[in-house]
């Protein structure tokens, strides 16, 4: 139950830090051969450990559990080490590839954990039946990418880094956007 209370918190801290708005994204932590995910639909604002869906690797998947559930669980099977997927929407992320190319963050933290975040193109009527596939080949090669125009995907060995690495990717690119902003002639 501690596990599955620190996944609601974590989820909470994406909506109350303006990464995700209050029922946007998903987070998911693994247990050995199941995991605990959000909900469809979640209330950053008003979700509870017992409100978590329980899904299993082996596809079993949980009444109500996140539209996302079957691309969590192909991330947990690319990426045994993994425990954690957070899923978020970072506004300045999702800004800054919407031209579909690779992000490179600017500042010394970023480059240190990422030094290229790849963007992934899934036309939005295919997302369901593609990102699965996609998301996950990319997540067992590096620990976030982007889906273009959707949002942040992060996988960790643990909870607490998929946060960092979710919330790491989100300030590296306002500082982008803001280098950019200054840039400009006035």
């Amino acid at each position: 139950m501690q596990l599955r209370q620190e996944l609601v918190e974590h989820y909470r801290w994406l909506r109350q830090y303006g990464i995700n708005d209050s029922h946007s994204g998903n987070a998911s932590v693994r247990v050995a051969e199941r995991i605990w995910i959000t909900p469809t639909g979640a209330c950053a604002d008003t979700l509870t450990a017992e409100d978590l869906v329980e899904c299993h690797l082996d596809g079993r998947i949980g009444d109500g559990a996140s539209q996302d559930a079957v691309l969590h669980l192909a991330v947990y099977r690319a990426n045994p080490e993994a425990a954690a997927v957070l899923h978020s929407h970072g506004p300045h992320t999702v800004a800054l590839t919407l031209d579909g190319n690779d992000f490179e963050p600017p500042d010394f933290e970023g480059q240190l954990y990422f030094p290229r975040v790849p963007v992934i193109h899934i036309p939005y009527d295919r997302y369901f039946a593609d990102a699965p596939s996609h998301v996950s080949a990319t997540l067992s090669r590096h620990s976030v990418t982007v889906v273009r125009g959707h949002g942040v995907y992060a996988c960790a060995a643990s909870l607490n880094l998929a946060y960092k690495w979710t919330c790491s990717l989100e300030q590296s690119a306002k500082t982008a956007f803001i280098a950019r902003v200054l840039a400009r002639p006035t």
